[in-house]
């Protein structure tokens, strides 16, 4: 049975708090007065106002509780209804225009409950407004309920004074059983998500977070929802429990309950039509249209959902877009793109720079008798189209997978591979290196693509985009290892065990050419970072280079954070600092994170010459101005094979008989898909080697006695 629960109409509006839950001394809009930062000036209304606004068919429970700015016109308030305190700002005789919608500065047609109004607003139909601070220049027409409830959490994982524990909002990442469960809230960096979910036995650490994010908020009841200057919202449904920045759009939602919205002038964000969002942080810059579903979730900034999408138990990074498909309990770093329908993607990490293919099932459900598992995928994670894998799986950084059905779980470790199920051998086939020997553009230019496109104005984590990082490189020194224990035959093929979970073999194609190549991917790091360094700073002499390098001889271990790299002693200390209470809060781990992006730049340098040092075999002293003007040339010829396979992976395109069929001439075809010729990125790379070649010369001229 319903309860319905009856009250006189005269209190209506008021006791938003619970006398139980107010702080002594203080009424029930001391939290209001707080968040209402407009220092306007309010007064009563007089009584020729109150016989206008009566005229204009509006009504109030009691017009003393009706306060107006000095400027306030009454004749543009019409057939409302007013509840309990109502404050209105000034009201002008204009109409604000946004994309088409014209609506005449007021209110009308509207019942309003104990609500605050900036100036110069714009509210029409809306059938029931209850508890809102709304801004300066805000349009909200055809809406039928915008409330706030007096324990509104804004989609922030926390509990008000009074509530049980078990009302707590949590995100089950990574794995469908909650194992990794972590509490949302706003502001919470992918760094956050991947510590509190990856740390799962130190419950001291677990703990410390859980206490982070608790005090990070205000528990007290009776926070009003807030819509910043300048948003529009028309023909929604139901806003409730919804706080929303300035300069939001939010046209045609059906369900919007429990989030906040963040969104500045700068920063816009916008949701469309259909869509039903609850129980979640959206970043800014974010947008969010036709039929999207999310429910406990976070979205960093300027990160999209489209065409359907549903978003569960999920952090999507910052920079990613997800269209068309289903992505269940997973934590998705910066940089992901999904854009195809029937896409599914669950409980996996998935940790940056990714792109999920059409058809693509991403943790097959209940392929043992066991609960689900995770999948676990480095950066530059590409499973092709209708790929399907199973739980428990684990790939290392750069992986692309060809289609094909793969029947069991999978654990690959060497980086830039191509994994293929070969059906009629009834093979698992691994080709090392496949990037760099066949798809040389691709590479180079998502690389670039990633880094034009991080649209964040606060990047508070240092996202490494770069293919050839502290991350791969010890992932190539790992697999180094990995192949030269290897005996490959005369064809350079070699199988090997514990990379699938089936009794059928695994074949390593290509093996010494992987060898080859990875030793001189780990130089070729090596050597850039150094003439970066020898550039940037300006060195007259290689003696005076020489000085700056670090005197470690021993290469560091890092971790991907969030996309964020960091050396592995330096988390250990971060997690033992919070156990110790030396950092006492978010915002103290985020400034962990902006010192070590400061100290990047150095760190890398040191594990780029710890690494060269130790790919070639010498001490420290044994690194001298000869060897390194020896090392600049093979980093040049280096670079130079790399911009022309960067040039004929393209060309491929071009010479392919089946792709140039659809067109009668080779002019119709550069018409449509532009000629290779004026291929702006291969024109990029032409010149970035020409400016190489440069300095290599001029840093080979100081090198010199």
């Amino acid at each position: 049975m319903n309860i319905i629960k009856k009250h006189p109409v005269n209190k209506l509006g008021y006791n938003f708090i619970e006398a139980a839950y107010l702080p002594q001394g203080k009424n029930e809009y001391h939290l209001r007065d707080l968040q209402n930062t407009s220092k306007a000036m309010y007064r009563k209304l007089t009584s020729q106002e109150i016989e206008v606004l009566v005229h204009n068919r509006n009504t109030s429970d009691n017009w003393d509780f009706i306060f107006v700015s000095q400027s306030f016109n009454a004749e543009l308030v019409k057939n409302c209804k007013f509840y309990g305190l109502v404050r209105i700002g000034n009201l002008e005789p204009l109409y604000l225009e946004f994309h088409n919608l014209r609506m005449a500065v007021g209110l009308y047609n509207s019942t309003i409950i104990s609500c605050d109004f900036g100036n110069n607003v714009c509210i029409d139909n809306v059938n029931y407004l209850s508890h809102y601070i709304i801004g300066n220049d805000v349009m909200i027409a055809n809406v039928n309920e915008i409330a706030t409830t007096d324990k509104a959490k804004f989609g922030n994982g926390i509990v008000s004074d009074g509530e049980d524990e078990s009302l707590r909002v949590w995100m089950e990442l990574c794995n469908e059983n909650g194992g990794r469960q972590v509490i949302p809230f706003d502001g919470m960096l992918p760094g956050d998500a991947y510590m509190w979910s990856k740390y799962r036995t130190d419950e001291i650490l677990l703990d410390k977070f859980k206490e982070f994010t608790q005090q990070k908020f205000d528990s007290q009841r009776g926070h009003y929802g807030i819509i910043g200057d300048r948003t529009v919202i028309k023909n929604c449904r139901i806003i409730k429990d919804v706080k929303i920045g300035s300069d939001a759009y939010l046209k045609g939602a059906n369900k919007l309950k429990n989030l906040t919205i963040n969104s500045d002038a700068e920063r816009t964000s916008q949701i469309g039509e259909g869509c039903e969002i609850v129980n979640g942080i959206v970043g800014y810059g974010c947008r969010i249209f036709y039929g999207v579903k999310a429910v406990r979730f976070v979205m960093a900034s300027h990160s999209q959902l489209k065409y359907g999408a549903r978003l569960l138990n999920s952090y999507l990074g910052n920079n990613s877009t997800i269209s068309c498909c289903e992505v269940l309990n997973s934590l998705i770093f910066p940089a992901h793109e999904q854009h195809h329908n029937n896409s599914f993607l669950c409980a996996s990490l998935v940790m940056g720079q990714s792109n999920i293919a059409a058809g693509a099932t991403i943790g097959s459900n209940h392929n043992s008798r066991s609960p689900d598992g995770e999948i676990i995928a480095g950066r530059g994670f590409w499973p092709g189209l209708c790929v399907s894998l199973k739980h428990n799986s684990k790939f290392a950084s750069f992986t692309i997978l060809a289609k094909g059905d793969y029947p069991a779980e999978l654990n690959i470790p060497i980086p830039f591979s191509l994994i293929s199920n070969d059906v009629s051998n009834d093979k698992l086939v691994v080709m090392p290196g496949y990037w760099f020997m066949y798809n040389m553009y691709a590479l180079e230019r998502n690389s670039r693509k990633y880094a034009d496109r991080d649209r964040r104005t606060d990047k508070i984590q240092t996202l490494e985009y770069n293919y050839l990082a502290p991350d791969t490189i010890n992932e190539l020194f790992d697999s180094l290892t990995l192949l030269n224990a290897l005996q490959p035959n005369e064809e350079g093929m070699a199988t090997t065990e514990g990379w699938e979970h089936t009794s059928r073999e695994t074949e390593i194609v290509k093996v010494p050419q992987s060898i080859a190549l990875f030793n001189e991917l780990i130089r070729y790091y090596g050597i850039m970072q150094l003439m970066e360094h020898f550039v940037d700073n300006k060195f007259s002499s290689f003696e005076d280079f020489k000085k700056t390098l670090s005197a470690k001889v021993q290469r560091s271990n890092w971790l991907n954070i969030g996309g964020q790299l960091i050396q592995q002693p330096e988390v250990e200390n971060l997690k033992r600092n919070i156990k110790a209470n030396k950092i006492k809060s978010w915002q103290e781990v985020h400034v962990f994170y902006r010192k070590q992006g400061e100290g990047y730049y150095q760190n890398k340098l040191n594990h780029a010459y710890t690494s060269l040092l130790e790919i070639l075999s010498i001490t420290p002293k044994q690194f001298t101005g000869t060897l390194f003007t020896q090392l600049l040339q093979d980093a040049l010829a280096t670079q130079t094979w790399m911009c022309k396979g960067i040039y004929e992976s393209r060309a491929k395109d071009y010479s392919n008989e089946f792709r140039k069929m659809v067109y009668d001439t080779t002019e119709e075809m550069n018409k449509v898909v532009g000629s290779l010729e004026n291929n702006s990125f291969i024109q990029q790379q032409t010149g970035k080697l020409d400016e190489f070649k440069k300095q290599v010369k001029a840093v080979t001229k100081k090198l010199k006695p």
